[in-house]
């Protein structure tokens, strides 16, 4: 059974609020201005007085290319406090601050900013950035709480170097990724749902690279965009994450999740075999080489020696997929565990790509596989993607998998799509 899901990822011009409030991460917000005009958008900066401390007025302005102003009796003629909240398709409050999020929590209207969020209709995301042992007080998770049941996006906070030398949770993620993860709230307002709270995933993501000397390597094109799509997609529904990291570009990593880096396929599998028996949730998102050098030099390989690269013998690396799998049968790892598979695929004589990932699905064993036809210029190293999600199909063993075909979106639509289908198999 095929089903058709469309993507609509495209959108025209938006009208963005930015909301800043007064940390030291104020400065932030000026990038995150840069990227929502950048994609086009009508931006108008909504700093808090707080936050002209940090940052001047001129500079939003000179970004945004509109005026700033903080106080509701400013534009009183045009009703501003109410009319930019009712025109906004999209606010963002970057950096927001605990003071900030506990006001708008309480329904405070007592600035520009709580008064245009307030009256606001559209998708409101709010980026928190404090220090560690402010995010975590009992007050601002009471506060974030409410937020979230009242319809705000609160974006898990990054851990990293905060002020002064302290380091933790609560860092504010860096502009243009919350500005990504911002344009995916509009384009669908149920993409962060919080319905992963508790459960815990492993997700390996981008290449391996197998060494040939000291230098060179054997690889492949994979990036890790997919990987971590799927990864801020559930950390910011709830989940635990944790990401295998093979060789990626230099992607920001998830808020919230946990990174473990590699590089070959033999220390892949050595991280994915030592944790997936604490995991709900297993995706093997990562382009894995298929063979290895059967010997690594110690030394660079010289053209023209005894030892160059006229012949390469090769062994085959391991299916880390299908030993996941075969895991599970025998009770290594949790029998409720879903683990999810890739296949990248091209079509030849004998079959198309879906017709060779079904074949990959059904031979792998795993609960649910995305594939993607890749090759000129499509989906490694892309920003889009699209594909098929194949799935069991009914409960009876005769019944045909289950396709969704996922047309062209961004990765991190097809991340939340994914998601939605894990969620639809397995309730996690």
């Amino acid at each position: 059974m095929i089903v058709n899901q469309t993507s609509e990822h495209s959108h025209t011009s938006l009208s963005v609020i930015v909301g800043v409030s007064g940390g030291i991460a104020a400065y932030k917000a000026a990038h995150l201005v840069r990227f929502f005009k950048e994609q086009g958008h009508d931006v108008r900066v909504i700093p808090t007085d707080a936050a002209l401390n940090f940052v001047g007025a001129a500079t939003f302005e000179a970004l945004s290319g509109n005026p700033v102003d903080t106080h509701v009796f400013e534009a009183v003629d045009e009703v501003q406090h109410v009319r930019l909240g009712q025109e906004a398709d999209l606010i963002v409050i970057a950096p927001a601050t605990a003071d900030c999020m506990a006001r708008i929590a309480q329904g405070r209207a007592d600035d520009l900013l709580t008064a245009s969020v307030l009256v606001a209709t559209c998708p409101v995301v709010l980026a928190p950035a404090m220090h560690t042992e402010m995010w975590l007080n009992p007050a601002t998770q009471d506060n974030v709480a409410t937020l979230r049941r009242h319809g705000k996006i609160v974006l898990e906070p990054a851990h990293g170097r905060l002020t002064g030398a302290d380091s933790g949770p609560g860092r504010m993620p860096e502009p243009a990724h919350i500005g990504r993860l911002a344009e995916a709230v509009v384009d669908n307002p149920e993409v962060f749902r919080r319905d992963l709270e508790g459960t815990r995933v492993l997700i390996s993501a981008g290449g391996t690279h197998e060494a040939l000397d000291p230098v060179r390597f054997l690889g492949n094109a994979s990036s890790g965009k997919q990987g971590f799509a799927l990864a801020d997609v559930a950390a910011q529904r709830g989940a635990e994450v944790t990401i295998v990291a093979g060789v990626t570009e230099d992607l920001d990593v998830p808020s919230g999740a946990d990174i473990i880096r590699v590089r070959s396929a033999l220390e892949m599998k050595e991280a994915m075999d030592a944790r997936a028996q604490d995991a709900d949730v297993v995706i093997m998102a990562a382009a894995v080489a298929d063979y290895r050098p059967a010997s690594v030099a110690e030394a660079k390989l010289k053209k023209g020696s005894e030892t160059a690269l006229d012949t390469l013998e090769l062994v085959e690396n391991p299916d880390i997929l299908a030993g996941l799998v075969q895991a599970r049968h025998d009770g290594q790892i949790s029998a409720s565990t879903a683990i999810v598979g890739f296949a990248a695929e091209t079509g030849d004589d004998s079959a198309s790509p879906l017709d060779h990932g079904i074949a990959k699905f059904q031979r792998k064993g795993c609960d649910l596989l995305m594939c993607n036809a890749v090759g000129d210029g499509k989906v490694f190293g892309q920003d889009h993607s699209q594909g098929w999600i194949i799935s069991r199909g009914e409960e009876d063993t005769g019944s045909a998998p289950h396709v969704v075909e996922v047309d062209a979106g961004t990765k991190l639509h097809v991340a939340a799509r994914i998601w939605d289908e894990i969620h639809r198999l397995t309730g996690a």
